[in-house]
């Protein structure tokens, strides 16, 4: 297809490629920063106890099981260095972060495809069925990415048996839990309580939309593990200014239960407008973004990332993920009328239905 010329002014550009929280900065954080600027002066390792208290509260968890991380690459790095599996298991399509991570620490990396009739549902049966004691470690996103599709507790307590059993570390990456409909029934940190071969991932980046303060957590239970990572983690890892403001943002109930409410509704609105389309196929989505096969056979995923990219609007072509092809792309939920405006333009470019 012909290109369209491309916009010469990108003021109004929108990330959708970045899954973040549309509602922005939590106002309870720029508070804080403003107020705790003189905290410079001091260490930061004086302000975690409060920002441990403060995600234990959120999270549900103990705080003798919080270990706090400057990101999730650095915590995937944290427990790479940890475990120092020489051979794990990923489900893909996924986070393209996972195996660039293990190949780093000469980790020799299996795939279990997800299944696209089933949606890249994974089957927990089949899955475990795999496993074998020739395994170190497992790495499952919940909510994935990026299908946005979800790992139900049962299903998750399942394989944490099996991994025990066969004595496989067990990696959680729940990144983008908190966008799920009713998080509080699917993640697994009250799993850990019972199995101590499991670490549930956690960041701040996307749902609170601050990737640049660089705060990550894991909840792990543990003991000898986490005395471990007692002795080896640097002692003042985290920034004052990090501690201080997000101590207050999880805190911030107005803000959360606003921006669930956002997703939720933003989430089942497009959905609706675009599974009537004939040429796309949508993987129902669970988290803040969606997951859309192009069936039209003379347009790519290139196709429409470029068509996008001219009404200022930035998508994720997802030919790069192991898996998946140049027939998927994957975008995020923004404010009501820019998602109006990704609708459109995304239908306008794969054409109607006949």
């Amino acid at each position: 297809m012909a290109k369209p010329p491309l916009r010469i002014e990108q003021l109004d550009t929108v990330l959708y490629n970045s899954n973040l929280n549309p509602m922005g900065v939590p106002e309870s954080v720029t508070k804080a920063l403003k107020e705790n600027i003189k905290s410079v002066i001091r260490y930061p390792s004086e302000y975690y106890d409060a920002l441990k208290k403060s995600i234990s509260a959120y999270a549900g968890c103990k705080e003798d099981y919080i270990v706090l991380g400057n990101g999730l690459s650095d915590m995937l790095r944290l427990y790479m260095s940890l475990i120092i599996p020489a051979k794990a298991l990923i489900a893909v399509p996924t986070a393209t972060e996972y195996e660039n991570v293990l190949s780093i620490y000469g980790c020799e990396t299996d795939y279990y495809e997800l299944d696209e009739e089933k949606n890249y549902v994974l089957d927990a049966k089949d899955f475990v069925s795999k496993l074998d004691s020739s395994y170190d470690m497992v790495i499952l996103g919940n909510p994935n990415n990026p299908t946005s599709q979800i790992i139900n507790r049962m299903d998750m307590e399942l394989i944490a048996e099996v991994c025990k059993e066969l004595e496989i570390f067990l990696l959680i990456d729940e990144m983008y839990i908190e966008f799920t409909e009713d998080y509080e029934s699917l993640t697994s940190v009250p799993l850990v309580e019972e199995f101590d071969n499991i670490a549930v991932l956690r960041s701040v980046s996307k749902f609170f939309a601050i990737p640049g303060l660089r705060l990550s957590y894991s909840v792990i239970s543990n003991s000898s593990h986490l005395d471990m990572i007692s002795v080896t983690v640097a002692p003042n890892k985290i920034s004052t200014l990090t501690a201080a403001a997000c101590t207050e943002m999880f805190k911030d109930k107005k803000y959360i239960d606003e921006s669930r409410s956002q997703i939720h509704t933003e989430r089942n609105l497009i959905y609706s407008a675009m599974n009537t389309n004939k040429n796309v196929k949508l993987f129902k989505p669970y988290a803040n973004f969606m997951l859309v096969k192009l069936l039209k056979e003379d347009i790519t995923a290139q196709d429409v990332e470029e068509f996008c990219r001219t009404k200022g609007i930035i998508i994720r072509n997802c030919s790069n993920f192991h898996n998946l092809d140049n027939k998927y792309i994957r975008f995020c939920f923004m404010k009501p009328k820019q998602n109006d405006l990704l609708v459109n333009t995304i239908l306008e470019c794969v054409g109607s239905d006949n």
